[in-house]
C-alpha cells in the first residue's frame, strides 16, 4: 500500500481551507497541539503541515493565478529520514506514510534542512519537529463512516481539488486520475521520489473579445444633432 494525495491545481481556488481544517484537526491529533506564536501580533506565525504558494503565471490577458498547495510528499526515497540522526524520522512499511517519532526527535532541525519541499515545522515550544500524517489517525479510525476515513485537507475541500487513496491499487481514484490527467511529482529530478502527485492547470481556451470604441458622449451628441436637423 502506497498512500498518497493528487491535488488539482485547475481547480484549487487558493481559499486555505484544506490548511486551516487540517490545523483543526491535527491540533488536537496525534501530533497535536501545533503552536501559534503571536497570532495577532505584528509578525503572527505557527505550525502548519499544509500552506498555500500563490503564483501568476504568463502574461495579461493570458495570465492566470495558480494556487500551489504544499505539504509532505511521503516520499519512497524520503532524505529527512536519511539523515536523522535518532531514528525519529521513519517511513512506515505497511502504508509509506511518513512520520516522527516525538519522543526520540530532538529538534536537530536535520530534517528540515534535507527537505526540499519544506514540510517540516519545528514546533519551538515543544522543541520537536512535526509534519503532516495525512491524518492516521483519522483514515483508520474504524468509527468513522467509511467515506470520512479520509485527510482532513480533502474532507473540506470545497473546490474538490483533493484526492486521497492507495497508489499501489490501479483502480483507485489517485492512481485513475493521474493516468487520465497525467499526474507529476513535484521536482523529480532530486531522486526522492514523491508519493504526492499534481495535476496540471487546464490550457484555458481562446475567447475573442469584442471591445466597443464607441464614445458614448459622442454618440449622444450626433443622435441630439439628428434630431436637431430634422
Amino acid at each position: 500500500m502506497k498512500l498518497g494525495l493528487v491535488i488539482d491545481l485547475d481547480t484549487c481556488v487558493g481559499c486555505n481551507a484544506c490548511a486551516v481544517a487540517c490545523k483543526q484537526w491535527n491540533t488536537s491529533g496525534t501530533t497535536g497541539p501545533l503552536t501559534d506564536f503571536e497570532p495577532y501580533g505584528k509578525d503572527p506565525t505557527g505550525v502548519w503541515f499544509n500552506r498555500i504558494r500563490n503564483y501568476e503565471v504568463g502574461d495579461y490577458p493570458e495570465s492566470k493565478t495558480v494556487h500551489f498547495p504544499m505539504s509532505c510528499m511521503h516520499c519512497d526515497d524520503a532524505a529527512c529520514v536519511t539523515v536523522c540522526p535518532t531514528g525519529a524520522s521513519y517511513k512506515r512499511e505497511e502504508d509509506g506514510i511518513v512520520l516522527v517519532d516525538q519522543d526520540k526527535c530532538m529538534g536537530c532541525n536535520y530534517c528540515a534542512w534535507a527537505c526540499p519541499y519544506g514540510a517540516r515545522e519545528l514546533d519551538r515550544e515543544d522543541g520537536v519537529m512535526k509534519k503532516c500524517t495525512l491524518c492516521v489517525d483519522r483514515i483508520y479510525d474504524e468509527s468513522l463512516p467509511e467515506d470520512e476515513r479520509q485527510p482532513a485537507c480533502v474532507m473540506t475541500c470545497p473546490s474538490h481539488s483533493r484526492y486521497f487513496g492507495d497508489f499501489d491499487d490501479p483502480n483507485s481514484e489517485v492512481s485513475r486520475i493521474s493516468r487520465e490527467r497525467n499526474g507529476e511529482q513535484l521536482m523529480p529530478e532530486l531522486g526522492y521520489e514523491p508519493v504526492n502527485k499534481y495535476l496540471r492547470p487546464r490550457e484555458k481556451k481562446h475567447v475573442e473579445t469584442y471591445v466597443n470604441e464607441t464614445n458614448s458622449i459622442k454618440a449622444v451628441k450626433d443622435w441630439v444633432n439628428r434630431l436637431v436637423s430634422r
